[in-house]
């Protein structure tokens, strides 16, 4: 058995299984019309992946890698980011141009509640490491959508900066977001929702990937074809901030990151080059290539 990378090929309209040791492509899976982002449950039995231009959300069995479910909605307007509470056994979604946010039961796969975030572009999702929050960012909008996932209540919609798209929630720096149009990393306090930090970044950032120790933050930057390394324990003047460290030369377009679990490779979808990027965390440099369809972007990674 082996550790695989779930890589979604934009525009070959398919999910390539690849072997996450030496890049070898164990299958490739028919998706519908553009695949974009993907998800694998905690226990590793199911993927969960978006159609954004088909409006579907499909699910795979990944002992079987048969698709069990299609799933839609009148409401699904480019299906898009993909959060998981495994405390609730639910899937969040966000739908980009309706702006709605879908919850999806993760036992029986179908969606139980969906609503509104008054916002535009609604397009990526993260929730809060004790899961009581989730955090949406908003394109269109400039702004970041804070939601008590209980009850399924918007609590603030704090500004961020130009574009933001890519958001992930640190469990001691705060919820970071990367905005496309400024190429800055915004960080804000998840209890206060004020922002609390800016750091520096490459151009046209857009995922926000934190490593399984915390330490560090990576962020794809699509124009400038880099990583930019965070560090979030950096200190300044006494206090805590995080803190572009290094920028990691990729492919073209790079989008999709993920880390192994123990933390000593990440893996970098570039979009352009057809290829996924593996990073050595020790030296933070580039060791290995492999080959993928026409425009990998989502990215999971499977355990054994």
């Amino acid at each position: 058995m082996s550790d695989f990378l779930l890589v979604l090929n934009k525009d070959s309209d398919t999910l390539s299984v690849i072997n996450a040791g030496d890049g070898t492509t164990e299958r490739v899976l028919e998706t519908e019309f553009n695949p974009h982002e993907i998800t694998v449950a905690p226990d590793g039995t199911k993927a969960y992946v978006t159609c954004s231009l088909g409006d579907t959300l499909l699910v795979y069995d990944t002992a079987t890698w048969e698709r069990t479910a299609t799933i839609t909605h009148d409401a699904f307007d480019f299906p898009h980011g993909l959060a998981i509470r495994e405390s609730a056994n639910e899937l969040w979604l966000a739908s980009t141009y309706s702006s709605q946010v879908f919850v999806i039961d993760t036992t029986t796969d179908e969606i139980t509640t969906h609503f509104p975030t008054h916002q535009d572009k609604s397009h990526m999702v993260a929730v809060t490491p004790d899961e009581s929050q989730a955090f949406v960012a908003n394109i269109g909008s400039g702004n970041v959508t804070a939601i008590d996932c209980a009850d399924r209540r918007i609590l603030a919609d704090p500004i961020v900066g130009e574009d933001p798209e890519g958001i992930a929630v640190h469990p001691e720096a705060g919820v970071l977001v990367a905005n496309q149009d400024d190429s800055m990393l915004s960080v804000l306090d998840p209890e206060t929702f004020k922002q609390t930090g800016r750091a520096v970044l490459g151009e046209t950032p857009i995922r926000v990937v934190p490593s399984p120790d915390g330490r560090h933050v990576l962020v794809s930057n699509r124009e400038s074809n880099d990583v930019s390394v965070i560090d979030t324990a950096h200190e300044r003047n006494g206090q805590r901030r995080v803190w572009e460290i290094k920028r990691i030369p990729v492919g073209i377009w790079p989008g999709g990151t993920v880390f192994s679990p123990a933390g000593a490779r990440a893996f970098v979808a570039n979009n352009k080059t057809n290829t996924v990027s593996v990073i050595d965390t020790d030296d933070w440099q580039v060791v290995d290539r492999y080959d993928t369809e026409l425009h990998p972007d989502g990215i999971a990674y499977l355990p054994e």
